[in-house]
This record gives structure tokens, C-alpha cells and sequence, in this order.
């Protein structure tokens, strides 16, 4: 498998001012793309629903002003990468890979972790954080409201 690297990228002024958002879709409707050669040729090609829902995403979160990256669930991450991904600082990645947390293989002498599993990672941080807030919460209501 070849390794790929993240990339994030943005609009520029110029092009944020030239792109508009991609009408609401239809039940039915179809998504095509038109390619215009340098050559002046022309070509359209077809795109299947799922395809245009993530064209549309795409272009919805590059004109809020977002970097994006596009990424396959198999791709390989290094640490690194998925301390982006993640929130945390390299070493707290290795120290999750270390205990467990997150799979990972080594490619030489360096550590991959799969993006779907960097992913179910990021699940459970979040609702493990959520939860922790939600507890926060009630702990703050039972001091305030009931003097505990």
C-alpha cells in the first residue's frame, strides 16, 4: 500500500469569491461534472450519490473557511498525523499505542495506526469526555442549587 501523507487545504481569497455552494438536491436529481479540457475539450462525467454528497461537503466546508483534507478508512497514520486527528501531543498518541488503545504496525522502524481506528479512538475520547461533562455539570447543580 503507498503511503499518504496528510495534506489540508483551504480557498484562496480569489477562489472563495468565485465558488458558490452547490444547490439542495432533489430526490431523484443527478450530479454532473464538467470538465473543460485546455485543449477546449469538454467532458461531464456522472457522479453516484455518495460522491456528490462529499463533493458537497467538500465545498460547504471550504467556503466556511475550514481546511480540508480527504482521507481513505485504510490509509496509515503516523503518530503524528493522528495526534492531529486526535487533539493530543505525539507522545500522548505513542503512550495510546503503547497501552493498547490504539492498533497500530510497524513499517520499518516506524509506527502506523490505521485512520478508522484513529477514528474509533476519537469516538471514545469524545463520549468519555462528554460524560465528564455531563457529571461536571450535575456536580456544580448539587453544590449550587442544593448546598452539597
Amino acid at each position: 500500500m503507498t503511503r499518504h501523507v496528510v495534506r489540508f487545504t483551504g480557498l484562496s481569497n480569489q477562489d472563495h469569491q468565485t465558488v458558490s455552494p452547490l444547490p439542495k438536491r432533489g430526490e431523484g436529481d443527478r450530479v454532473e461534472l464538467h470538465v473543460r479540457r485546455r485543449n477546449g475539450r469538454s467532458e461531464t462525467l456522472a457522479l453516484p450519490a455518495a460522491a456528490a454528497d462529499a463533493v458537497e461537503t467538500l465545498i460547504d466546508r471550504l467556503l466556511s473557511g475550514e481546511r480540508v483534507a480527504i482521507l481513505t478508512e485504510d490509509q496509515e497514520l503516523s503518530p503524528t498525523e493522528a495526534s492531529a486527528i486526535l487533539g493530543m501531543s505525539r507522545p500522548l498518541v505513542v503512550l495510546r499505542m503503547d497501552r493498547g488503545d490504539l492498533p497500530f504496525r510497524y513499517v520499518g522502524k516506524h509506527r502506523r495506526a490505521a485512520l478508522k481506528d484513529v477514528l474509533a479512538l476519537k469516538a471514545r475520547l469524545d463520549a468519555r469526555q462528554k460524560a465528564m461533562d455531563a457529571l461536571a455539570e450535575d456536580t456544580e447543580d448539587l453544590i449550587v442549587n442544593h448546598g452539597l
